[in-house]
């Protein structure tokens, strides 16, 4: 079984309004990148992590999620391209902590996963 019509049925009225509605290209890129952000588990880990605290340094997060600092790092780093996560130097630290944008995602992302 293809999961392509074997017939053309287009509804034209509906197509062309959701059409005109449609997500832009730029946002559903921007999207599509926060989403993939979270889709792996150490990075996961790490902003639910930063959801419960008001920040954490690298040190931190590599000791709470089991992993090595420069993984972390770059974890992190991924994190913060993707407007989830900001960053502040404070002294020889870098102290990070969850965006509004990253909490809310992170939110809809953990919703269905029970507590532990």
């Amino acid at each position: 079984m293809s999961d392509a019509c074997d017939l053309l049925c287009l509804d034209l009225p509906l197509a062309e309004d959701l059409r005109a509605k449609r997500l832009p290209v730029a946002a559903a890129t921007g999207a599509a990148t926060q989403a993939k952000a979270l889709g792996d588990p150490t990075r996961l880990t790490i902003a639910a992590a930063l959801r419960d605290a008001p920040e954490l340094c690298v040190c931190d997060l590599s000791w709470i999620v089991e992993r090595a600092e420069n993984l972390v790092s770059h974890h992190v780093r991924v994190l913060r391209t993707a407007g989830l996560v900001s960053s502040r130097r404070d002294g020889k630290m870098v102290m990070y902590a969850l965006t509004e944008p990253g909490r809310a995602l992170l939110d809809v992302v953990l919703a269905q996963v029970p507590a532990p």
